[in-house]
Formats: C-alpha cells, sequence, structure tokens
C-alpha cells in the first residue's frame, strides 16, 4: 500500500478573514453567522460599558467585525477612514 501525499496549493486553502486595524491584523471566524454574532454580541457588551470588564470600546470593535459583512456599515467605516485621512493630512 503506498501513501501519496497531496500537495495543497493556495487554491485550495480558504483564505481566513482577517480584519486590519491599527496596523495589525486580526483574524476573524470562518462562516458568516459567526462573524455576525461575534460583532452584535460586542456591540451588545459594549451597551454594558458601565461594567467593570466590559466597556464602550465594544461598541466600535463590534462595528468593525460587522462591516465586513454588511455593506452599509462597511460603507460608513471607508467614509470614516477617507474623512480621518484628510484630516489628519493638514
Amino acid at each position: 500500500m503506498t501513501l501519496i501525499a497531496k500537495m495543497t496549493t493556495d487554491q485550495d486553502i480558504p483564505k481566513a478573514r482577517r480584519l486590519r486595524f491599527a496596523g495589525r491584523d486580526v483574524p476573524l471566524p470562518q462562516t458568516r453567522a459567526f462573524r455576525i454574532a461575534l460583532g452584535i454580541a460586542l456591540m451588545l457588551g459594549g451597551l454594558a460599558g458601565f461594567l467593570p470588564i466590559l466597556g464602550f470600546w465594544m461598541v466600535p470593535l463590534g462595528l468593525l467585525v460587522l462591516s465586513v459583512d454588511m455593506p452599509f456599515v462597511r460603507r460608513a467605516r471607508r467614509r470614516l477612514a477617507v474623512w480621518w485621512g484628510r484630516r489628519r493630512g493638514r
């Protein structure tokens, strides 16, 4: 019996979704449903920002995660990025 190792190419392996934030790549879950659930959970946790562990920092992070799959959130994020880039360019 002979074992043949299959060579994998870049086309065989699904690319992991990554979020580029503050110059770092952050890996995101593979499934769309889990990314949306994660984004919503972060936003809901951010609404309880007065609690010690949860914080208001979770709301923008949840929006960033949602912007991967939701076009209207992606457009708003892109507009903000362009506005911020123009403002810092002064």
